[in-house]
């Protein structure tokens, strides 16, 4: 079943003037465009000057598909805030069902908020059982998957009124399969690397020049836990676990590696990169830091970067890759400190830093990810599928207002419009270090997209890189066993 966009009219486009024109790395083109972004210019001074530029009217924009009176019924899995997440996200979270129930009076939602390492797998087993929800918020990774499995509807942002144009490249790449979109992106987000200036100032390195190259944070961290008896770089290992592909994928490519050729400028995903001596030499640096000099926490084989959190608040960690969220996430951890601890928490939060995630010999990558609306088939939907629900509640997720407001702290609005917007200054002129993580777009590289990739990114990856850091393998080994079995993934699927 195919949505039909023919009365759609999408007029506010046309009075919006720019052409966006930004290579981004892994191929991915930006098209021509009428959002008023001029995207071959993506400089933190350039995002500042755009924020605040522009209105928008979010239920004029959802009367365009599907009229505000409409009653229906919806049900939709996600995964939201946790215990984990700074208040704000909490906050904005109760903002936006407030704001839809008021743009959708009609609309009666029944949602579930999922963990995300158990999410997936939840949702395979609900699909197979035809008691999926008829919307899903999904990881840039997952979508795929469950294309292939033709559980998705094909579905675009035609089909919610919006153009191709209002989205990056990258993002569109990641719900494209066999030439049909089945999605909606809703954000998209990279990382940046976060440093303690005080304790690298302890270990006698420059307090404001984070590492400039892999093998420069793989130097650095060895000279924090030297000097300074700390932990240098908080590595991420845990194997079927999201954060671990999110960290380490940056580093593969940086050297020239990859998983399959996904860095390529115009990747076919047939070519097994995981073994080339490019990743051979991202494999060898983390056993270096891990092995070798000690420098990271022995606990990274089961940490997520949740587990990073504490050490770094606690002065007992230098170096991490994350969002910009974890600013947000360490004022909430300090406030909520006492005595000497409070103390110390504040200490470090006063010598945060950002900066752009270390380049390798081949070049600067960060992943390209975020998360994309998907509607289910109505054969696997419980209770069958209500698309006119479904659409106005997406075209109200990936507008420029939403899609602003629920990345405010560690993402970046999907719709692109959104940069414009009155929300996106206000989160540059609230949220530090936003601009640097958002300067990093260009160098954004998605994963690749095949329904396999979940695979190869939570399990294959990280047995490699628990292969290599255990000793049970050795560096070549672990890289040719992660090829194998990437090969033999693709050949029985």
């Amino acid at each position: 079943m195919t949505l039909s966009n023919t009365a759609l009219p999408v007029n506010r486009r046309s009075v919006l003037a720019g052409v966006a024109s930004l290579a981004l790395a892994g191929g991915a083109q930006a098209q021509g465009s009428k959002t008023g972004i001029d995207a071959a210019t993506w400089t933190p001074e350039y995002i500042a000057s755009i924020a605040g530029t522009a209105e928008f009217d979010t239920a004029a924009e959802c009367a365009r598909v599907v009229p505000l009176e409409y009653s229906g019924r919806l049900t939709y899995w996600y995964f939201g805030p946790n215990q984990a997440s700074p208040q704000i996200e909490h906050e904005i979270e109760a903002q936006f069902w407030a704001a839809f129930a008021k743009t959708y009076p009609n609309i009666k939602v029944s949602k579930l908020s999922l963990d995300y390492n158990s999410m997936l797998d939840k949702l395979r087993a609900a699909s197979l059982g035809k008691a999926a929800p008829m919307v899903a918020r999904l990881p840039i990774l997952w979508g795929s998957e469950f294309a292939a499995k033709g559980m998705l509807m094909p579905f675009s942002p035609a089909d919610v009124g919006y153009g191709d144009d209002e989205f990056w490249p990258g993002a569109l790449k990641s719900v494209t399969w066999k030439g049909k979109k089945y999605g909606v992106p809703t954000n998209n987000e990279t990382m940046a690397l976060i440093w303690n200036a005080d304790l690298f100032k302890q270990a006698g390195l420059d307090p404001e020049k984070p590492p400039a190259t892999w093998d420069d944070l793989v130097a650095y961290s060895k000279q924090i836990k030297d000097r300074t008896g700390k932990n240098g770089y908080g590595m991420v290992a845990r194997v079927n676990a999201g954060n671990t592909p999110f960290r380490f994928m940056p580093q593969l490519w940086a050297y020239g590696g990859g998983a399959l050729d996904e860095a390529d400028a115009n990747p076919t995903y047939k070519s097994i990169q995981v073994n080339s001596p490019g990743a051979k030499a991202a494999l060898q640096a983390s056993v270096d830091m891990y092995v070798r000099d000690k420098s990271v926490p022995v606990s990274a084989l089961t940490n997520t970067q949740t587990e990073n959190q504490d050490p770094f608040i606690s002065g007992q960690l230098a170096m991490m890759i994350s969002h910009p969220s974890e600013y947000a996430a360490m004022l909430d951890r300090a406030k909520k400190a006492t005595g000497d601890d409070r103390k110390i928490a504040e200490a470090v939060v006063a010598n945060m830093r950002y900066g752009l995630i270390p380049k390798g010999a081949a070049r600067r990558a960060v992943v390209f990810g975020g998360s994309n609306a998907h509607i289910f088939n109505p054969d696997i939907v419980e209770g069958g599928l209500d698309v006119k629900a479904a659409r106005a509640f997406v075209t109200f997720m990936t507008g420029p207002e939403w899609s602003t407001k629920m990345a405010w702290v560690n993402s970046n609005p999907g719709n692109i419009r959104g940069f414009r917007s009155k929300w996106m200054k206000e989160r540059l002129d609230t949220i530090k270090f936003l601009n640097i993580t958002t300067s990093m777009l260009p160098n954004g590289i998605p994963f690749p997209v095949l329904p396999q990739s979940a695979e190869i990114m939570n399990i294959i990856i990280p047995n490699m890189l628990q292969n290599a850091l255990t000793k049970k393998m050795t560096v070549d080994a672990a890289a040719e066993d992660a090829a194998k079995k990437i090969k033999d993934l693709l050949a029985d699927l």
